[in-house]
């Protein structure tokens, strides 16, 4: 019974310390994005210019946010939100998954080496205070960080409790015959799936080793790991843009193929480690061996990407079918993004701009459809304003998904801001919907019996048909100019657009009075009320756009309301 009891107490401090190391990951991860803000995206922006420097961003944010998986799922997510090229992103990748080594390092010379009560508590300690004092600021980020580095290494601290407590003989050790390892592999893979996170099992590969439980074949487990953290990076690219699944499938690439000649180089790599320990004069340390070996086999997979990238790049750019082709598939909304307030609000500006383009283009075809210079079905129309119909349920959505999170006041003041002018684009969109359908079989019918009397109707139409699509034109927020010259322009031809729509009005009447057709002149009127309309929640939507604050950081000691 006692025995018993020990045993369970034992796997309770595995558990323990698994669900404490992922939970300080997860708390390490989230409070620096959450601290850094769009500083994430300057970096990115700056520092991936060539593939040297895309490498180095990598390794070093890796190393910072000790998640080579969530450095993957942000540059997929980057990659969805435009903010970053496939290009760049890829390079990115490939170094997160050097970068990763770092958390091996930290744990073999911290975790192993100096007492852990030192400085995790402290850390927790220091971070929570920040936390609670901070809250909806970067302080708090930072200290939810902190607080999280701290769990991470109590979570170390319990797992190599619970391995040591085990012995060496609570579980068969490993082979070094091919079955095996291959037997290693699939646990290292299953393990990392279950606890999505590969640097959770390198570290239990590394607690394990250190308690005797597992020969230092356990490499092969950590090879496992490798491979198994690919799938939340396949995951995270589902029905994102064919950059991001690109991005996908080259760190899937990285990853097994480095996999494969680790696995077949097995025995000369974990020589090398070896060696380089012993050089390094700590003796025959397994734990800092397999760490060595851990950095060694993703410094080879980084050679081995040097030497393919030639092919593998064209190769990807050639595959999967952009979902740009479905214009109403979000190109800019991406749920990774979501966890990072400054870029979630960048990425929903874009993505209103490219609705706001697609709502004015509805509007120009409309007038160029009455004036019968583009004439267009029912069907045509009523597609694009599916479109945009959808877009606008899934930036509902994203911001909804954005609110829940914790954002910053001046963050979370845009979200309704943002909201009111892509309904005002919605309502453009719907109205110069109507307006094009009343061309077609609809409720009314904007001719005459009288040849001579449409011609002349259409001709006193024309000029604010004209003027309106000069207004769509230069309301459009998604032709890269700076939205408080957008708003300039759309200002002016409102102002002409105004002027030409009293003209075209008093011209209808005009013809109304002479004999014209009355119930067309009727008809006339009513359409261009509804284009006055359409121009007007467009030009209110311009402004709006221009006013909404530019997207700064947050002061790291600025307070949130009450």
């Amino acid at each position: 019974m006692t025995a018993g009891t020990s045993l369970l107490g034992l796997l309770t401090a595995l558990l323990g310390g698994i669900g404490l190391f992922l939970l300080g990951m997860t708390m390490l991860t989230d409070g620096l994005k959450l601290a850094a803000g769009r500083a994430l995206e300057r970096i990115l922006a700056a520092w991936t210019r060539t593939r040297l420097h895309g490498l180095i961003t990598g390794i070093c944010v890796t190393a910072l946010v000790q998640s080579s998986t969530a450095m993957t799922v942000a540059a997929i997510g980057f990659v969805n939100a435009g903010l970053l090229s496939f290009a760049a992103a890829l390079w990115v990748v490939f170094g997160s998954n050097l970068g990763s080594s770092v958390t091996g390092w930290l744990v073999a010379w911290i975790g192993f080496k100096i007492s852990i009560d030192a400085f995790a508590l402290p850390f927790i300690g220091i971070g929570m205070a920040l936390k609670l004092t901070g809250e909806g600021t970067r302080r708090s980020g930072l200290g939810m960080s902190l607080a999280g580095f701290g769990l991470l290494f109590l979570g170390i601290e319990l797992l190599k409790d619970g391995f040591a407590g085990l012995g060496p003989d609570a579980l068969p050790r490993l082979g070094s015959d091919p079955g095996a390892l291959a037997l290693a592999i699939l646990i290292g893979i299953a393990l990392t799936v279950i606890l999505q996170a590969s640097a959770a099992t390198l570290t239990l590969a590394l607690t394990a080793v250190a308690g005797g439980m597992l020969p230092l074949t356990a490499a092969a487990l950590v090879i496992g790991a490798n491979v198994g953290t690919t799938l939340t990076g396949i995951v995270a690219a589902i029905g994102a843009t064919a950059n991001a699944k690109r991005l996908a499938a080259a760190h899937v690439f990285f990853n097994v193929a480095t996999a494969v000649v680790a696995a077949a180089l097995l025995v000369p790599l974990l020589w090398l480690s070896k060696a380089i320990d012993l050089g390094l004069g700590d003796g025959d340390d397994p734990v800092t061996q397999l760490v060595i070996f851990h950095t060694l086999f993703n410094a080879l997979g980084v050679v081995l990407m040097g030497l393919l990238s030639r092919w593998l790049v064209p190769f990807l750019l050639s595959r999967f079918a952009s979902t740009e082709d479905n214009a109403a598939h979000p190109r800019y909304l991406d749920r990774n993004v979501a966890t990072v307030p400054q870029l979630a609000l960048q990425a929903l500006r874009r993505e209103l701009a490219r609705v706001a383009h697609l709502a004015l283009e509805l509007g120009d075809l409309a007038c160029r459809h009455l004036q019968q210079q583009a004439p267009a079905d029912a069907v045509q129309f009523t597609r694009r304003l599916e479109v945009i119909e959808k877009l606008q349920a899934e930036i509902g959505r994203f911001v909804g998904e954005v609110s829940r999170r914790q954002v910053h006041r001046d963050q979370a003041e845009q979200l309704p801001e943002l909201l009111r002018i892509a309904n005002y684009y919605d309502t453009l969109a719907r109205v110069m919907y109507h307006v094009a359908l009343s061309g077609q079989a609809g409720p009314r019918v904007l001719t005459s019996p009288n040849r001579d009397e449409q011609t002349d109707l259409l001709a006193a139409v024309a000029p604010v048909l004209v003027s309106a699509q000069a207004f769509f034109g230069a309301a459009d927020p998604d032709c890269g100019e700076a939205p408080e010259n957008i708003a300039l322009r759309a200002e002016e031809a409102r102002d002409s657009f105004e002027d030409t729509y009293q003209r075209s009005k008093a011209a209808l009447l005009q013809a109304g009075a002479g004999g014209t057709d009355v119930n067309a002149m009727y008809d006339w009127l009513a359409c261009l009320s509804d284009l006055r309309r359409a121009v007007a929640q467009g030009f209110k939507a311009s402004q709006r756009f221009a006013s909404l604050p530019e997207l700064k950081e947050p002061a790291l000691d600025s307070e949130s309301e009450d």
